[in-house]
């Protein structure tokens, strides 16, 4: 069954969609990118409010991959208590040292997920050296959120190609990138472990506005019916 991921920026929106029944509560900052991160600070309240009623992941920020830069921010996130922390393996940068820098703190359990951006030059090559570096899952998202949905810039059929490669490997998979209620139909069929949503569930599905309750609830009765 394919699970719900909500993004939210703030304590109030985090308790709210808890209690509406999401399955990840993902902590992000959308005025600020892609992967726009919360301060630790917040991202520690947070934590601590759910409680771990349920799984929450944050963000590091839209950096390149940069071992020293990216080593720093995970260990950073970690503290926080968050239970997945996700990356953005942005065109820039170097992918393997990075990978490489990050063993140590998958060594010590930090679950991290690689984001892939389905607008950007991508290295999916690069899913069976997530697993040899303990990384814990992978994702598709889009970076700009103008350029359409995920289903308008990537074709289902690499969709499927990328889930089936994390199955081999045994990762956690999800997809994102300004879905809609249209897109849940076609992507669940995918079966990936989650799907991920801001815009869809806010006001006049715009992802920097505030959540709508009605939005919110018709996503989770299109995921259900379809899962």
């Amino acid at each position: 069954m394919t699970g719900m991921l909500a993004s939210v920026n703030t304590i109030d929106e985090a308790l709210w969609v808890l209690n509406a029944g999401v399955d990840i509560i993902d902590l992000k900052e959308p005025a600020n990118g892609a992967l726009g991160a919360l301060e630790p600070e917040t991202i520690t309240t947070i934590v601590k409010r759910i409680n771990g009623k349920r799984p929450i992941s944050a963000t590091i920020g839209d950096l390149p991959l940069e071992p020293e830069t990216i080593t720093a921010t995970v260990n950073r996130i970690a503290k926080t208590g968050v239970d997945y922390i996700k990356i953005g393996f942005f065109p820039q940068g170097d992918p393997l040292s990075t990978l490489q820098s990050l063993v140590p703190a998958t060594q010590q359990g930090t679950k991290l997920i690689a984001v892939f951006f389905a607008d950007q030059p991508m290295e999916l090559a690069l899913i069976p050296a997530l697993k040899k570096h303990g990384f814990y899952g992978a994702m598709i998202d889009t970076a700009d959120k103008e350029s359409g949905s995920l289903r308008q810039v990537f074709s289902e059929e690499m969709l499927q190609s990328f889930i089936n490669q994390c199955r081999q490997q045994q990762l956690f998979c999800g997809l994102a990138g300004s879905l809609s209620l249209a897109d849940i139909p076609f992507l669940t069929r995918l079966n990936p472990d989650y799907l991920g949503f801001r815009g869809a569930l806010c006001h006049a599905h715009q992802r920097t506005e505030k959540l709508d309750p009605f939005a919110f609830k018709a996503v989770k009765e299109q995921l259900a019916k379809n899962s």
